[in-house]
């Protein structure tokens, strides 16, 4: 244990206590028993003298809770799902003096307890909670004076159960046993005292404790649904909402007792697997119930039995504190809806860390994190960042003792490594696109040594500088046939080098940086005698068709020549084997290639199917939705990269975008307007194609920064302010 807490103490990204100590009991309700899914409420009312200027609380749970402070929901579904690193717990920090007021205060927490393993949660196996507020002469401390109990109301069970992916259970809750207004002051009702878990803070069970490096959720008021459609048949009504969401639905009706009602959206089984659900069992009369284990879907559906009258649905949505602040309209409809959907499905496939899919698993792979992190610049506002630096440490933190890193983590029942996947996280497209485009070095010192290991001692390079394909824990490049894994493995190999070598240089690794420069120039001067065929790259062993994956990362890390675009573009044209994930980098190769508008055809062919869905309103894992795989994978909303950097050409060239080029491809559109929004302000961008083949160019650029305007060979330099060019054909 101690060595596991040494291993966090130097790689998490928490900001030291200076000063505090924790004096804080972990406590639970005496009818506590630890099973799945259990529900427990605490209470505690504190007379204060006086109204502190500042009290910071900070609070521990597994997993998840709600809080109230004298009636008013302060938290909602605070906590983060367990796993900073295998023995650690994250906690949350705040002020909660502003809800706070002299005289009689009543604080209330309702907490949820997964009680198992997934692959985005570390079971701790023990329901508790840890309350630790000090200051300004004030001490609010969880211990044997509060009041718990497990909440009666909520059941354990509904089939069909969540896939074994969610660590989630799907919530059952008997009105029958409701338990009125126990988070008001004026709750009159009776609950026993807490027991202290005889813990301290850190103990072995939760372990360290980390403060929460993202922002608490945003959640919305009770909101009315687009349009309810009564299916009398079915005895269900279907709520549109206004794009796919993260919700926690809400319903008010009159009924007799003990009848159910069932709540669930459009994606619920979707992917083919089982998300989560609500069911609502009544008591006589009326009443409301809101599920608060949150959902996805385009709609949510609940099915009403006879003898229950409905008097109002709405829902709340919650989600990660970002915003969606770029933009991006052309004359073309086609891409203005498929930014739009991707921008939404890159929204929602964030949370507690960055997912796969926000149904079927909720799991941070590292592969669709890569494309997130490109997408990231482009689509949402710089609070987005914290959520990757979080996915990047714990990824590290979970780096076992020979070196091996894996996703998805934090995971209580997964821990197999995709190499190629690991190669991708570490690379040019990864943690270094992270770097640069934001201009935050802090984790590059703290990471290094283990990115080291990782790429030196697990991959270990032969003479001629390229290393073999390894199996792991599941050899995985991409969905579909035709993958040319050994090819996909060694240019993914020499771009996680090609960051690497960049980081060695930022710390002064002079040694390092020579080692790595030495492999990388093995491999480039070996690469075409070892892959070109005449008229492609390929394995020696490889037996299927020309891998476009493989052709495209070629190209991206350098390592193909010029004199290769033509032979490479004819396989671009014909194959279309890479899916969603990896047509990112195909798409960046052709346009380096400077193929704009035969990329941009290949998409509009590739992406037609998925656009054709009009009741959807995000981008799908696979090219076509044939009941397996989900219909919201950021993984494939890497156009929004593809319009923003290659066709309205933006993208830094020092760190932050504090100088930034813009070196359009059009692509065959006549005008495109954009934004993106980086540390030092939003760069806003209109370009419109005259006819006598000049650019006019209307540009915003943030104050403290410069943009290099280029078309057709020339070169205008910007600096901060308003302009308006045009740039000669």
């Amino acid at each position: 244990m101690k060595k596991s807490f040494i291993f966090l103490t130097l790689l998490m990204m928490v900001m030291p206590l200076w000063g505090f100590t924790w004096k804080a009991q972990w406590i639970e309700a005496q009818d506590n028993r630890d099973q799945v899914n259990t529900w427990q409420v605490f209470r505690k009312t504190v007379n204060l003298k006086h109204r502190p200027d500042s009290l910071i609380a900070r609070i521990a749970v597994d997993s998840k809770y709600w809080m109230w402070i004298n009636g008013e929901c302060v938290v909602f579904e605070g906590g983060l799902k367990r796993g900073p690193a295998p023995h650690a717990t994250y906690y949350d920090r705040l002020d909660i003096a502003p809800y706070l007021q002299k005289g009689r205060n009543t604080i209330a927490l309702l907490t949820c307890f997964f009680g198992k393993h997934g692959f985005s949660h570390m079971n701790s196996g023990r329901a508790g909670l840890l309350f630790d507020a000090q200051g300004d002469g004030t001490e609010i401390l969880s211990d044997a004076t509060w009041q718990a109990m497990v909440h009666p109301a909520y059941g354990s069970y509904i089939k069909p159960a969540p896939n074994v992916r969610l660590p989630e259970s799907s919530i059952s809750y008997d009105g029958r046993k409701d338990l009125g207004s126990w988070q008001n002051p004026s709750w009159t009702g009776v609950m026993p005292y807490a027991s202290e878990m005889g813990m301290k803070a850190v103990n072995e069970v939760y372990g360290q404790l980390v403060e929460r490096p993202i922002p608490f959720f945003v959640f919305s008021g009770l909101t009315e649904y687009v349009k309810v459609e009564h299916d009398t048949a079915r005895h269900v009504l279907r709520c549109r909402l206004p794009y796919n969401a993260q919700v926690t639905p809400y319903i008010k009706i009159k009924a007799n007792a003990g009848l159910s009602i069932t709540i669930r959206t459009d994606c619920f089984d979707k992917s083919g697997e089982p998300s989560v659900m609500a069911r609502y069992i009544t008591r006589e009369g009326e009443q409301s119930f809101e599920g608060l284990g949150w959902m996805n879907g385009n709609w949510v559906e609940y099915t009403i039995p006879e003898g229950v009258e409905v008097l109002d649905v709405r829902y709340r949505e919650s989600g990660y504190d970002t915003r969606i602040a770029g933009s991006f309209t052309c004359n073309d409809p086609f891409w203005n809806e498929l930014w739009k959907r991707s921008a939404r499905t890159l929204y929602l496939n964030m949370r507690d860390t960055y997912f796969d899919c926000p149904d079927r698993e909720r799991a941070q792979w590292w592969g669709d994190i890569v494309n997130d992190i490109q997408e990231n610049f482009y689509v949402l506002s710089p609070s987005s960042w914290q959520l990757v630096y979080k996915g990047m440490y714990e990824l590290m933190n979970w780096q076992k003792p020979d070196g091996v890193i894996y996703s998805p983590v934090p995971a209580g029942n997964w821990d197999k490594e995709l190499p190629v996947q690991m190669l991708m996280s570490l690379g040019m497209y990864g943690f270094y696109t992270q770097y640069y485009n934001s201009g935050d070095d802090h984790f590059i010192a703290p990471l290094y040594d283990r990115i080291h290991k990782y790429l030196h001692e697990v991959w270990q390079p032969e003479e001629d500088g390229f290393v073999d394909v390894r199996q792991g824990g599941w050899s995985w490049a991409d969905w579909g046939t035709n993958i040319d894994m050994e090819l996909l493995t060694n240019a993914w190999y020499f771009l996680a080098l090609s960051a690497e070598r960049q980081f060695a240089d930022i710390l002064g690794r002079e040694g390092d940086e020579a080692d790595i420069l030495a492999i990388m120039d093995k491999m480039m001067k070996n690469f075409d005698r070892k892959y070109w065929t005449g008229t492609a790259y390929r394995s020696p062993n490889y037996q299927g068709q020309d891998d476009d994956r493989a052709q495209a990362l070629a190209v991206v890390a350098g390592l193909a020549g010029e004199e290769k675009y033509p032979h490479l573009l004819r396989i671009f044209q014909k194959n279309r084997f890479a899916s969603p994930l990896l047509e990112l980098y195909v798409q960046t190769a052709m346009f380096k290639m400077g193929q704009g508008e035969e990329a941009l055809k290949r998409a509009r062919e590739q992406y037609s199917d998925m656009m054709s869905y009009q009741d959807e309103t995000t981008v799908f894992e696979f090219w076509q939705h044939k009941g397996v795989g989900g219909t919201n994978h950021a993984w494939a909303s890497g156009m929004t990269v593809v319009m923003g950097r290659e066709v309205c050409g933006i993208r830094p060239t020092s760190l932050g975008f504090q100088t930034f080029e813009v070196a359009p491809q059009l692509a065959g559109l006549e005008w495109v307007e954009t934004s993106l929004e980086t540390r030092y302000g939003k760069i806003q961008l209109a370009l419109r194609l005259q006819a006598n083949g000049n650019l006019k160019v209307d540009i915003v650029v943030p104050h403290g920064t410069q943009a290099d305007v280029k078309w057709k060979g020339r070169s205008v330099k910007v600096k901060s302010g308003r302009h308006s060019l045009i740039m000669k054909g």
